[in-house]
């Protein structure tokens, strides 16, 4: 099978998605949302986690051009094959042998699968895109709530070592809103949510919008919220063996754009790093035994 297939029905999907009707774009989005699932599930499972009938499904493939639910999974179904072909490696997990090897096992397969699967979904292009739009920004904010707010507060941390500008919203106890009032078309506000997706963040983007700044959005989604256009959107897996979101995925596609920031910063950015190093080091950030001594 052609190994692009299943990225054309992707365009496929986003590009008639809005003209479908509201049954046929919740299925579609299911889809876009769920690739490893619906590759996998028969249509009766699909028609359950995503809200619609059978029928639906079969409408919406004929809607695509494919002869029916078979032919629209096909090509998911084969991407997943070829995936689970090259993650072989992950053999050492048969050592896992004790008494809670069972869930660890799996933990550690979605992991491992959930890394490969976001990074997989990117292109050097994209992550060079949003890495210049954020170096030519006056400034960037970065912004994620909840279990996300701990991605957007690393992403900062590490990232403002290279790039001056990068800072987090909200901070202490106001709102992303209230730290957004002064921006414009100058700047860049990146976003971080995935299924449920935060009120406050999807406020934060919308008003971004209405400010004329870029907007980048890191999500399991292209579809977060009406009306929200992002410029660009770095789409991760999220799925997992227990009730909350993996964000081993998310992780890894954001480390991508940190090593991109450090690599177009140029020697101002290697400058910046060796600055801030340095100034740790004189004020006894890390931890010494020689220095440290006390006890």
């Amino acid at each position: 099978m052609d190994s692009t297939l299943k990225t054309r029905t992707i365009s496929k999907i986003k590009g008639l998605s809005a003209d479908l009707s509201p049954r046929l774009q919740a299925a579609a989005k299911y889809i876009l949302d769920n690739e490893a699932d619906f590759g996998l599930d028969p249509i009766r499972e699909t028609a359950r986690k995503s809200g619609v009938s059978s029928y639906t499904l079969v409408r919406l493939a004929r809607e695509l051009g494919f002869g029916g639910f078979e032919e629209l999974r096909a090509p998911f179904r084969h991407a997943l094959v070829t995936l689970n072909a090259q993650d072989a490696d992950g053999i050492w997990l048969e050592k896992w042998q004790d008494a809670d090897a069972g869930a660890l096992k799996a933990a550690a397969a979605n992991a491992m699968a959930i890394v490969s699967r976001s990074l997989e979904r990117q292109s050097p292009a994209r992550i060079r895109d949003v890495a210049e739009m954020m170096i030519a920004a006056r400034d960037v904010y970065v912004t994620g709530m909840r279990a996300s707010y701990g991605l957007a507060y690393n992403f900062q941390y590490v990232g403002r070592m290279a790039l001056k500008s990068l800072q987090i919203v909200p901070r202490q106890m106001s709102s992303a809103i209230d730290e957004l009032s002064d921006t414009g078309p100058e700047d860049v506000l990146i976003a971080i949510t995935f299924t449920p997706y935060s009120h406050e963040t999807i406020e934060a983007m919308a008003y971004a919008k209405s400010r004329g700044m870029r907007l980048v959005v890191v999500s399991d989604s292209e579809i977060v919220a009406p009306g929200i256009h992002a410029d660009q959107t770095l789409l991760v897996s999220t799925n997992s063996t227990h009730h909350f979101a993996c964000n081993a995925g998310a992780m890894a596609v954001l480390e991508l754009l940190l090593a991109m920031l450090v690599k177009i910063g140029g020697p101002d950015a290697a400058k910046r790093i060796e600055t801030y190093e340095t100034l740790r080091k004189d004020y006894r950030a890390y931890w010494s035994a020689k220095k440290n001594n006390s006890f």
